[in-house]
């Protein structure tokens, strides 16, 4: 073979390899063997975190209404035994015995709940006087279901009699006049038992509870 024709078939091998080096750059190569291709990977989409829920708020309940201010009593009406006579406040003496009123008079105990206040309300009236029966002497003579009203400014409290007993003087029922609660009580005392030359021996109570206010 003669040199020339040697360094034409150098010169087409030469053309042949850019030629195919230029379509591996174009992608050919690729395309035929797609298992080396590399695919563009897709996007990664990071979702959006769902609003937040919150459960709604509770309501607020109303603040409770304050409790209202019983004012000073100032009548007792007993119908059952026609008892209807003002009242004045008493505290106690300085024995611890409690300051009973004036004769013919009534009147309840000062440092302890107003009738219509939670607890037990006292009100205290002489049973016999210098003139003869005073303002409870038919107290022990009433019975459950009987009424009792206690007028104060701007409403009249009305209490159902429930109980009625007579207990000597030393055994008198504390716990049981003043009751740890918040129900409305009233109890109405004076002596009782048989009058004898030292007086009476034992307390009369009526035991009742408050069954309406009525606004005036």
């Amino acid at each position: 073979m003669s040199r020339t024709r040697t360094r034409l078939a150098d010169l087409v091998l030469l053309v042949g390899l850019v030629a195919g080096l230029a379509a591996l750059a174009a992608g050919v190569l690729p395309g035929l063997l797609p298992g080396l291709q590399r695919e563009e990977e897709p996007a990664v989409v990071v979702p959006a975190p769902p609003a937040l829920a919150l459960p709604p708020a509770p309501p607020v309940p109303a603040a409770p209404a304050p409790p209202e201010r019983v004012t000073t009593p100032t009548r007792i009406e007993v119908p059952a035994i026609g008892v209807d006579e003002p009242l004045t406040g008493r505290g106690l003496k300085d024995d611890g015995s409690l300051d009973t009123p004036d004769f013919g008079k009534a009147a309840w105990y000062s440092p302890g709940p107003r009738p219509g206040e939670p607890g037990g309300a006292v009100v205290v009236a002489h049973v016999h006087g210098p003139d003869g029966p005073d303002v409870f002497w038919d107290l022990a003579t009433l019975e459950p279901g009987d009424t009792v009203r206690v007028h104060r400014r701007g409403a009249v409290a009305t209490f159902v009699v429930e109980d009625v007993e007579d207990v000597p003087k030393e055994q008198l029922p504390y716990a049981r006049i003043w009751p740890a609660t918040e129900e409305p009580l009233l109890r109405l005392i004076t002596c009782g038992g048989t009058r004898t030359a030292d007086g009476y021996p034992d307390n009369t109570i009526v035991y009742a509870r408050l069954v309406g206010t009525e606004r005036r």
